[in-house]
Order: structure tokens, then sequence, then C-alpha cells
């Protein structure tokens, strides 16, 4: 079994805001209906929601800097979508951390068993 190496500093600084962004109710509820239900506008978005349309901005406007999501302008209105490579990375970062971990176990039990 090959060891998994650690996250270098320049993967940490990009999965920190990354991380930030997913670790908010409200921004993964947005994340879940953009996912789902496609492309919308903040006035979509916030037709369905209790949140106000100034929150629902500003929670895009995180998720746009983790680049979880994109806008495009169409007329007046500004639509918002889904980035999913962004949600791929995070789950790498994820996958990446868990061979840590069972590699961190199997180092135990081979110091307990030996």
């Amino acid at each position: 079994m090959s060891a998994a190496r650690p996250l270098a500093a320049a993967q940490v600084r990009d999965a920190a805001p990354l991380f930030a962004a997913l670790g908010d109710e409200t921004r993964l509820r947005l994340l879940a209906r953009l996912s789902t239900g496609g492309p919308d506008s903040i006035t979509g978005l916030s037709a369905r929601s209790e949140v106000t349309r100034q929150a629902i901005t500003k929670h895009l406007t995180v998720l746009a800097r983790a680049g979880l999501v994109r806008d495009e302008r169409r007329g007046r209105e500004r639509i918002w979508r889904l980035e999913p490579r962004r949600l791929a990375d995070a789950q790498e970062h994820l996958e990446r951390i868990s061979r840590l971990w069972d590699d961190a176990l199997a180092r135990l039990a081979s110091h307990v068993e030996g």
C-alpha cells in the first residue's frame, strides 16, 4: 500500500475558501437547487426561499469567489449556474484526506499488532 501524500500548502490555500463556502446551510441549499433545477436568476432562487434577495446575492458572491458558481448577464438579470469542476475538486480533497486517515489507521494497527 502506498502512503498518501499530505496536502501541499498551495492545495490547502485552494481548498480553504472552497470548504468555507460549502460550510453554510443557505449556500448548500443554493448549490443543491442549482444542481437539480439548473441555472436560475436571483429572483427565481429567492422566490422559493425564506432568505431575502440581498442575502441570496451575498451568498452567491461567496460561492462565486470560491469558484462554485458563475453568472452571466441576460438583459437586466444575472443567471447563476453551478460550476461542477469545483465540486469535483472538493471531492478530490476529501478523498485525499480519507486516504491519509486510512494510512494513519493502518500504521496504528501495525504498531499495535506488532
